[in-house]
């Protein structure tokens, strides 16, 4: 008996070091994501100040060699100068912009990382109540269409959360008349949001 509880006591407790050292290891996770994006954002911040640099070098020299061709008559030898100096500066302007997309790709690539994260969390958490997030477009000759909002299938527990519409995001008001190819996110219990989705997908007769 004494050898059972002991047993039972050291499984308890590998399953909660296993749990805290999944705790540990999202938090650290997430930590270093957010110092990535922070350490990103200063790198973007020191290229747009060398950009700014450049712009006001590149006019310094421009301005310089303008003031000097007053006073001499190579006006050919002026010209190809200030030629070099614009065809190097936008070289190196040019550098620095593509740098600064790969960082801002990879900063839109971190987010998309803890957004994608989030939503694991949320649908793992409505999975354990018989829940879940729907995502549907609406089929061209669906019920939906033409209709707003306010005559969508009542329920007490779905819940229409947005309605996307091209590049726009509209709320979910009861005058919104929903249209063929509109998105709409709804969420509520499985068995309920079955029967509900139907009215955006089924084609009418």
């Amino acid at each position: 008996m004494t050898f059972e509880i002991i047993d039972r006591i050291r499984k308890e407790l590998f399953i909660t070091g296993s749990a805290l050292y999944e705790i540990v290891l999202a938090v650290s996770e997430r930590v270093n994501r957010k110092i990535q994006i922070i350490r990103l954002h200063w790198q973007a911040s020191t290229f747009l100040e060398r950009i700014d640099g450049i712009a006001m070098e590149t006019g310094r020299q421009l301005a310089d060699h303008l003031t000097r061709s007053r006073f001499t008559n190579g006006e050919h030898s002026v010209l190809a100068a200030m030629d070099a100096i614009l065809t190097r500066s936008m070289t190196q302007v040019h550098g620095l912009k593509q740098a600064l997309l790969q960082i801002d790709t990879r900063i839109r690539d971190l987010k998309l990382e803890a957004v994608h994260e989030d939503l694991l969390k949320i649908q793992q958490d409505l999975s354990i109540r018989s829940a879940r997030i729907e995502r549907l477009t609406i089929a061209r000759r669906a019920v939906a269409v033409g209709r707003s909002a306010r005559e969508l299938p009542r329920s007490s527990s779905v819940h229409l959360v947005v309605v996307m519409r091209g590049a726009f995001l509209l709320a979910p008001s009861d005058d919104v008349v929903f249209q063929p190819d509109d998105i709409v996110v709804l969420i509520g219990p499985e068995s309920e949001l079955s029967s509900c989705a139907t009215w955006f997908t089924s084609q009418r007769s």
